[in-house]
């Protein structure tokens, strides 16, 4: 599939625009996925405590943000969540911190893999660009995922997002992750799969883009795009041949609008 820059008057693989240097990356469902779902845990949790489903996973996902903000690990997380997602349903906040807790032993931070195409991807980038990583999440839990797959091969800085900085898409991780790599902004690219944290926020760091768009619910072409990303590709593993050099494969343009 041809790499096409959104159709507009330049772009980061023009002769006039500095080359990409640096390159920082999401990491959950980016770089590594739960080898279980969120919602397959969520359930074996319900069966632990003995309880019909409390609330749907989706619930769990729209709270996950607020309650980052919050709470210092992902265990304090959860339990803080999962007892107002029992407490707005009628139940007793106790009964949704049990589900937390049976989700905490259920749930092994360390239980995770490689997307496919990454370990390939991140061999070719580290050849010749910078590379981190900028999450957000609890910094227990997204440290363990990293062990857990040996990223420390090819990144040299990770900045987890949500704690004592605010969360994507606020730039600040981003700029804190551009100050440990001594890069650009011009000259650095962010890749990720949401485009309401991933792409908005390297936009309000002023980085460029791409958008990793291969889940099933986000890859269509009728999708609608509140923030443009610099790129789009199909999965993380297109990013072996970058689509910011010029006539790279690797890569697709935006639908237009």
């Amino acid at each position: 599939m041809p790499a096409t820059p959104p159709a507009d008057d330049a772009s980061p693989a023009d002769d006039a625009a500095p080359a990409i240097e640096t390159v920082l990356f999401d990491l959950d469902d980016t770089l590594v996925e739960y080898r279980r779902s969120p919602g397959e845990v969520l359930q074996a949790s319900f069966e632990t405590v003995g309880v019909e489903e409390l609330f749907p996973v989706e619930a769990y996902y729209g709270r996950f943000e607020e309650f980052a903000e919050k709470t210092e690990s992902m265990a304090e997380l959860r339990a803080e969540c999962f007892a107002a997602l029992a407490a707005d349903r009628g139940n007793d906040p106790d009964l949704g911190r049990a589900v937390a807790d049976a989700f905490d032993e259920e749930r092994d931070q360390s239980n995770v893999e490689l997307r496919p195409g990454v370990a390939e991807t991140l061999d070719a980038l580290a050849a010749d660009h910078r590379l981190g990583i900028v999450t957000n999440g609890a910094p227990d839990a997204q440290q363990r995922k990293i062990d857990a797959v040996d990223l420390d091969r090819w990144i040299e800085t990770t900045v987890v997002a949500g704690d004592e900085l605010p969360a994507k898409p606020s730039p600040a991780p981003f700029e804190r992750a551009l100050d440990a790599l001594d890069a650009r902004p011009e000259t650095t690219v962010h890749v990720g799969d949401s485009i309401d944290s991933d792409v908005a926020g390297a936009a309000a760091a002023g980085l460029h883009s791409v958008w990793a768009a291969d889940r099933a619910d986000r890859a269509s072409d009728d999708v609608a795009i509140e923030h443009d990303p610099t790129y789009r590709v199909d999965a993380v593993a297109d990013l072996r041949t970058p689509p910011w050099r010029t006539g790279s494969p690797s890569g697709r343009s935006l639908p237009s609008r």
